[in-house]
């Protein structure tokens, strides 16, 4: 979804005001199961779907599309078009929304003609490179924008590269073909380690949850996400651990094994190796 938004004819009010630069605007965003009116924006949004796997019906620009939402799932919402959704479950969007006067520009220096860049409207789509840029968004801005303006400004200039060589009406290719797992064998796979981070996950059973030997599964696994099998879990764990962070309701220790990890040091030692934060000094900053 994007920002603000009406659930039941009511105003709804984001989980945080959109940060970012004249660029690029960026927004976590939390909501409640139930229908969300959506009204048309002048930027082009990216909202990719983060945490537990969400059903969700949604129509948009005269099309429809209803299934489950799984980690890492991109909606590309174009510019001028409001979106109506229904939720199912609790959902939970990391949403990028790029600036139209970007898109011009850079259309501009690809020596297209800015008036027939046209995005088209994408549901719950795969894509490494939009994930990557998304995930370096949202952990600069968990750790408080360190890099600064250019570091977004840049990383909105490579989304709007991609959208407009990936996902316009003048691309050959809308949505280059992937290598990798199936779709349907990857949310497979997704969902299983979304809905058992908290477990001690052994490789052979996520392997076995789509019906795929465990060397078949790495490799395949790699090529869809762009991480190894065990990277991805231990990410993913960091992650829920930041969500629950964010909430405020459990002890640290609690979070840990709510997470997946052994104990508070175990989290303490990943978060810092992949948010540079520990989990104490985040929650102390939230407050």
């Amino acid at each position: 979804m994007i920002p603000s938004l009406q659930k039941d004819n009511q105003p709804q009010v984001p989980s945080a005001s959109p940060l970012g630069t004249d660029f690029l605007r960026i927004l976590m965003m939390s909501d409640e199961p139930g229908v969300i009116e959506s009204p048309a924006v002048a930027s082009t949004s990216v909202a990719i779907h983060v945490g537990l796997p969400s059903r969700i019906a949604c129509r948009r620009g005269g099309e429809s599309h209803r299934g489950t939402a799984i980690h890492g799932d991109i909606d590309i919402i174009p510019s001028g078009i409001p979106s109506r959704w229904e939720l199912k479950d609790k959902d939970m969007v990391f949403v990028l929304s790029v600036s139209p006067k970007l898109v011009r520009v850079v259309a501009e220096e690809r020596g297209l003609d800015p008036a027939r860049v046209e995005i088209r409207n994408r549901f719950q789509v795969r894509d490494l490179q939009i994930e990557h840029i998304g995930w370096a968004a949202k952990t600069e801005m968990e750790r408080g924008f360190p890099c600064g303006r250019l570091y977004l400004d840049s990383l909105a200039t490579a989304l709007a590269a991609h959208l407009i060589s990936d996902y316009s009406v003048l691309s050959g290719h809308p949505g280059r073909t992937r290598t990798g797992l199936p779709g349907r064998k990857l949310k497979q796979v997704l969902a299983f380690i979304e809905e058992n981070l908290g477990h001690d996950l052994s490789l052979a059973e996520i392997a076995n949850a789509a019906s795929l030997s465990v060397s078949h599964c790495k490799v395949l696994f790699r090529q869809s996400v762009g991480l190894p099998v065990h990277q991805y879990v231990i990410r993913r764990r960091v992650e829920r651990a930041v969500s629950l962070l964010r909430e405020g309701n459990l002890p640290i220790s609690q979070i840990a094994l709510e997470s997946g990890f052994a104990h508070q040091s175990h989290l303490a030692m990943h978060m810092r190796r992949i948010l540079g934060i520990s989990p104490k000094t985040f929650r102390d900053n939230l407050q």
